[in-house]
């Protein structure tokens, strides 16, 4: 990353006088690599954080795993989910480990309260204990344990001395590999770390991460990937835009997008303020293909809102939102008011970029 990666995206505003500057990158490519539009450098190399969480369960998708423990819609969808730890979505985890042959205690994702705040607060008022279900990643952790069961069912030999979140378990490789192909970027130039739930993350430029998402909303379209790898993506999408509330949650972005959006677009964020959108094929007009966004702000947004707001604002731009989705969305952005404790309004917040687009030739 260098001085130019991240360009101003958003401003806060207090009595007409610029309080807050957040910077950003964004990048927009079709299913074919090609890089349509642009703000700051779409080489920006980030971590894409719960925004993998797709893409980590294509392995086991890929296996055919959900119908081998016949998984319904809302438990596919939740092994991509960063979810809010509802009851809903507990119900969901706990089904798929029933289904699977699998407990609780196995997960290794760690414990935090949920991030539903009457859940949690119904929690608190029943002095319940808090446990790895409610967890954001539980469904990600019970679908890559849910693969270790089905590779041990069909004979594959695993090792018993790594815990399945190590980076050196078979699993943890493959999903390396696999994320690798659908970024069209070699392993070795994939950063690594460690995620808060304690399973590996990766880090690629934008552009790519935007590329990954192109490719899972449009796998059919020539792009060379297996028809088993190609069946996974189009069973991914299909889980989360038929179950978006199991995704994110009551109020969430995704979840409110996904419904919105009726089934044209994939939503996913990362902590961090990361955020991976993809178009399925002719959500910007018949005959358009699947295209992946992909966009970081650099100071972490801690408000949650300028994330939202930029993400929508590029949606606007692109012409992938009608004016009734985003009058449905506009709790979100890409503009809203600044009210004290008072509600009363003291400033505004706002987009400040325009996406770049390539200069095409008049031959």
């Amino acid at each position: 990353m260098n001085a130019t990666s991240y360009q101003p995206v958003f401003e806060l505003t207090r009595g007409g006088t610029v309080e807050s500057i957040h910077w950003g990158a964004v990048a927009v490519v079709d299913v074919h690599g090609n890089l349509l539009a642009w703000f700051g450098d779409p080489e920006t190399m980030t971590f894409l954080r719960s925004t993998a969480k797709p893409f980590q369960a294509l392995p086991f998708f890929g296996r055919n795993g959900p119908a081998i423990f016949n998984l319904t819609g809302p438990e596919k969808a939740i092994i991509c989910a960063s979810h809010s730890g509802t009851d809903a979505h507990l119900a969901a985890v706990s089904s798929i480990q029933a289904k699977v042959g699998i407990a609780e205690s196995d997960l290794l994702c760690g414990v935090h309260e949920p991030y539903d705040k009457q859940t949690a607060e119904r929690i608190h008022d029943l002095r319940e204990v808090i446990t790895s279900n409610r967890h954001n990643c539980s469904g990600k952790h019970t679908g890559m344990l849910a693969y270790v069961q089905l590779k041990r069912q069909i004979g594959e030999a695993l090792p018993r001395d790594l815990d399945y979140i190590d980076p050196a378990h078979p699993i943890q490789k493959e999903i390396l590999q696999v994320f690798a192909e659908m970024c069209d970027l070699p392993v070795e130039n994939i950063g690594l770390g460690i995620d808060g739930c304690s399973a590996p993350n990766f880090a690629v430029p934008i552009r790519n991460a935007a590329l990954a998402f192109a490719r899972l909303c449009d796998p059919f379209a020539g792009t060379g990937m297996s028809e088993a790898r190609a069946n996974a993506c189009h069973e991914i999408t299909a889980a989360m835009t038929g179950s978006p509330e199991m995704v994110g949650g009551p109020g969430r972005f995704d979840t409110r997008l996904m419904h919105a959006t009726a089934g044209r677009i994939v939503s996913k964020a990362g902590a961090e303020a990361f955020q991976g959108i993809g178009l399925m094929p002719g959500a910007l007009g018949v005959g358009s293909p699947g295209i992946g966004i992909a966009l970081k702000i650099a100071d972490g947004d801690d408000r949650k809102k300028v994330r939202t707001a930029v993400a929508l604002e590029v949606l606007r731009q692109l012409g992938a939102l009608s004016f009734a989705e985003q009058e449905t969305l506009a709790e979100f952005g890409p503009k809203y008011t600044l009210e004290n404790w008072r509600k009363i309004t003291v400033g505004h917040a706002y987009p400040t970029f325009r996406l770049v687009e390539p200069v095409r030739s008049a031959a």
